[in-house]
């Protein structure tokens, strides 16, 4: 099945997959332009592949958590895609992506955590079981939260979250840069659905209120 994955929860990213194989992939560096960068790259992976929308047998998107811009763009992205081509749309949590990643590492056998930069000298972050028979899906124990990393729990963490805060986390090296990639979160999907296991709606993970805020009415001015 073709399956169109998208995220947007840290830096933008797509990719464009066949069952579990990754025929395309595109992400972009810059976390503040999402919206203009996400429609042209999956143009382009569309067309690199010979694909139409309507050939898609599904999109996946990523729910979170991650900020409030971010993940508005990439899901209003995904949901007017599924809309336009009648497709049907499915949400992962973008955490699972870094933590199907980290699944292949041996550090990751028995509980590990994931962890993403939420900004404030805080990570968004999940805990996870190492991955089981016969999915080979990591299983997710507790989260998503977020917080200080100063406190979550004393285990291995893949991320880039673990990469900023060092001092405080146990973070693993060949992990310690890494965001949700749209590559590994449509494997993800892919494997759910192959194996008739649910997904998520599109409901994003925001875990807590946007930045900004409606301004209160005004006061009045004494006579």
């Amino acid at each position: 099945m073709l399956l169109l994955a998208l995220d947007t929860s840290a830096a933008a990213s797509a990719a464009l997959l066949d069952g579990d194989t990754v025929i395309g992939r595109f992400a972009s560096a810059d976390t503040r332009s999402h919206a203009e960068v996400l429609a042209p790259a999956v143009q382009d992976l569309l067309r690199d592949a010979g694909v139409a929308g309507p050939d898609l047998g599904a999109i996946a998107a990523g729910v979170g958590p991650g900020p409030f811009t971010g993940l508005r763009a990439g899901l209003a992205t995904a949901r007017t895609l599924a809309f336009v081509w009648g497709v049907p749309l499915h949400g992962v949590m973008s955490l699972d992506a870094l933590a199907f990643e980290a699944a292949s590492d041996p550090v990751a056998e028995g509980e590990f955590l994931v962890a993403t930069d939420a900004r404030r000298r805080e990570v968004y972050w999940a805990r996870y079981r190492g991955p089981e028979a016969p999915r080979g899906l990591p299983v997710l124990v507790d989260g998503p939260h977020v917080g200080p990393a100063a406190q979550l729990p004393e285990l291995p963490v893949f991320g880039a979250g673990a990469g900023l805060y060092r001092e405080e986390l146990n973070a693993v090296d060949a992990f310690s840069t890494a965001l949700p990639h749209a590559a590994a979160l449509g494997r993800t999907a892919s494997a759910r659905l192959a194996a008739g296991m649910p997904l998520l709606d599109t409901t994003p993970l925001y875990l807590r209120e946007s930045d900004a805020k409606v301004p209160g009415a005004r006061k009045k001015v004494g006579s």
